[in-house]
């Protein structure tokens, strides 16, 4: 229930607006701009991970990683997987948006990139908080798969292979 409240509040009360993108290419490049964006909480994994890989106290490099390196390779990886999710959905969302609602990607991006943060912080705390960041960052990605399954069967079906 907080990912569409939030949404919603972003979208009314935040003061701005997205540019005007009249063909799918603008679109897309927009997208892919405000893509770049969820990247951040990745790359700042990665490179904790990094760091903390470089300062455990294993002897054996290749051994069993100690349960701080293991959380943030964890996180990692399912980060990525997710924004290959997220991003690909994002593009397909962006050709089906109408021009009043292209303001939803910037704010999905942010919301993307905060759930992240959240899913890493409660993961290491403890393996039991982590639900809450990962349904904000996973329910707004069903949410937007279904938006683009609707579209490209129920809105635009003859478009649906070209």
């Amino acid at each position: 229930l907080l990912c569409p409240c939030l949404i919603y509040g972003a979208y009314i009360f935040l003061p701005f607006d997205a540019p005007v993108l009249p063909s799918i290419s603008a679109r897309l490049v927009y997208t892919l701009r405000c893509a770049t964006f969820a990247t951040f909480p990745v790359v700042l994994g990665m490179i904790v991970s990094g760091i903390s890989r470089l300062c455990s106290s294993a002897l054996e490099p290749f051994g069993e990683l100690h349960r701080e390196v293991e959380i943030h390779r964890t996180y990692v990886s399912q980060s990525i997987h997710l924004f290959i999710l997220y991003f690909f959905n994002m593009a397909v969302l962006a050709t089906y948006l109408p021009q009043e609602l292209l303001k939803l990607i910037p704010l999905l991006t942010g919301l993307f990139a905060i759930s992240r943060l959240i899913f890493w912080m409660s993961y290491a705390i403890g393996r039991s908080f982590r639900a809450f960041g990962f349904s904000m960052t996973f329910l707004p990605l069903l949410a937007m798969l279904l938006w683009n399954l609707y579209g490209m069967f129920f809105l635009e079906p003859e478009n649906l292979l070209s």
